[in-house]
């Protein structure tokens, strides 16, 4: 999707807007600063008993004089990225609705408000804006194709903010497809295509090759599934300027019925979005590459389904992990650090300065976060204050859990190196960190990202579908963040 984009550093008048029939007005708390259409905003107000006040909690739309609709949000300077873009889509939900060919955006304040205001202005609209697989038969949607921003002119053209939208796009995308339409195979055949278009270094290892390679703990998952497609999908975008050189993981579950401690229906639907951490990389993936960041990115996707059949792993069985360690099935619904932890030793053997994994991956996180913010436990406590602050900058809201030792004694089995998880439930997050670090080799810094806010009823911060593609934006600012940039 393209958006042309038009800039004006003059405040818009009506003559002006009489051209838009949908405009956004972003307003100072100063309720004399002299607007467009203000007795029809008065009107509005008196009508529905609310004070200009009102509007930096309760945002309400007009209807103009030209048969437009406007929507009137006041913001304050002191709002966080998140509250601001919370804000927003309640600003422009109800524009959005009517499927608008081209919006304005009026901008009031100082100068400094200006600037981010209209930045986020533009984020939310355009991120939006964007088209999700629907099968309906109706399915008919116009498509943004024009944002005039009045009020202030950027000596940029938001292309950083557009390399944004495409990698959240993209991951939203791939979510929200249905299971039938992105099985391993269909999913590989599409990061082909992606990594030809975007010039990206591609390597597949596939389940024959892992079984040579000695990634037990990846075929334990894979082997239950017909055709066995599973991979672990390896792509690098290398710019020559490079200054660092980061791995991203992603967990890539295209289905999880659970295998055979089988989901109930209530839990198993939806579960076509297991493989959010993967969209979530290769979102990170896009958006680098469109931006030319100078950062070297490997990306590693481990891509399955955890099947149930005669052939899938059960509990008590035993398997070797690539690094050597054996590791004693104890719930064969805990697939996802399974695949990760093969992964992560792949990863870790190149020597990357960095280690971020990305993977819808414990229902504990959820318990101890809710869906509005998602968890990080990282090896190094540094790291980890890092990933905070660039949730915390880019909108998506990280909380950082302990990676104490002390959780290890809970993974001691009888009959192998480790367990691979624990029946009580409690700290599961807290456990799987400490499974996953057992397979990072070369003591590279580490951070592991567990989604608990990737699907959000309602939508969450910019993003107004359910599925919200948290993390793209969380990770493009820690890759600048951790490149000095």
């Amino acid at each position: 999707m393209s958006i042309k984009l038009s800039q004006n550093a003059a405040n818009a008048d009506e003559n002006a807007l009489n051209d838009y029939q949908h405009v956004l007005f972003l307003l100072s708390e100063n309720e004399n600063e002299i607007t467009p259409f203000t007795q029809s905003l008065r009107t509005k107000l008196n009508r529905t008993k609310k004070e200009y006040k009102d509007l930096g909690k309760s945002p309400i739309t007009v209807d103009l004089p030209n048969g437009g609709l406007a929507s009137y949000v006041v913001l304050n300077e002191n709002l966080s990225p998140f509250q601001l873009h919370t804000l927003l889509r309640k600003a422009t939900k109800q524009i959005q609705e009517e499927q608008p060919e081209k919006v304005a955006i009026c901008v009031y304040g100082n100068e400094a408000a200006r600037k981010v205001n209209a930045c986020a202005a533009y984020y939310v609209l355009s991120v939006n804006a964007i088209d999700l697989p629907s099968r309906k038969k109706d399915n008919h949607k116009n498509n943004l194709n024009h944002i005039a921003i009045f009020g202030y002119k950027a000596e940029h053209d938001y292309g950083y903010l557009t390399a944004r939208v495409a990698g959240n796009a993209i991951c939203r995308q791939l979510t929200t497809t249905p299971p039938n339409e992105l099985t391993p195979s269909i999913y590989r055949s599409k990061i082909i295509k992606l990594a030809k278009d975007y010039g990206w270094q591609h390597d597949e290892f596939d389940m024959q090759k892992l079984k040579e390679l000695g990634a037990g703990a990846f075929v334990a998952v894979g082997q239950g599934s017909e055709p066995q497609d599973a991979a672990i999908v390896h792509l690098t975008y290398h710019p020559e300027d490079a200054k660092k050189n980061i791995a991203i993981v992603g967990k890539g579950i295209c289905f999880d019925t659970g295998g055979h401690n089988l989901k109930p229906a209530k839990y198993m639907l939806g579960m076509h979005e297991d493989m959010n951490g993967s969209a979530v990389a290769l979102g990170i993936l896009l958006s680098a590459t469109r931006m030319k960041l100078p950062i070297k990115i490997d990306c590693w996707l481990a891509i399955a389904q955890n099947h149930i059949s005669p052939t899938a792993y059960k509990q008590n069985d035993v398997v070797t992990a690539l690094n050597g360690m054996t590791i004693e099935i104890v719930h064969t619904d805990a697939e996802g650090r399974m695949v990760l932890a093969d992964t992560l030793t792949l990863a870790s053997r190149q020597k990357p300065d960095y280690i971020i994994d990305f993977a819808t991956l414990t229902g504990s996180m959820i318990t101890a976060l809710g869906d509005r913010m998602s968890g990080v436990i990282s090896n190094r406590p540094d790291l980890a204050c890092k990933a905070v602050r660039a949730g915390g900058e880019a909108g998506e809201r990280i909380v950082s859990f302990p990676y104490e030792d002390d959780f290890d004694s809970d993974l001691d089995s009888d009959i192998a190196d480790i367990k691979q998880c624990t029946l009580e439930g409690g700290g599961d997050h807290i456990h799987a960190a400490r499974f996953l670090g057992k397979f990072i080799e070369n003591d590279i810094p580490w951070l592991h990202t567990d989604l608990s806010s990737a699907n959000r009823k309602g939508g969450l911060g910019a993003i107004e579908s359910d599925t919200n593609g948290f993390g793209v934006g969380f990770g493009i600012e820690l890759l600048q963040k951790l490149s000095d940039l």
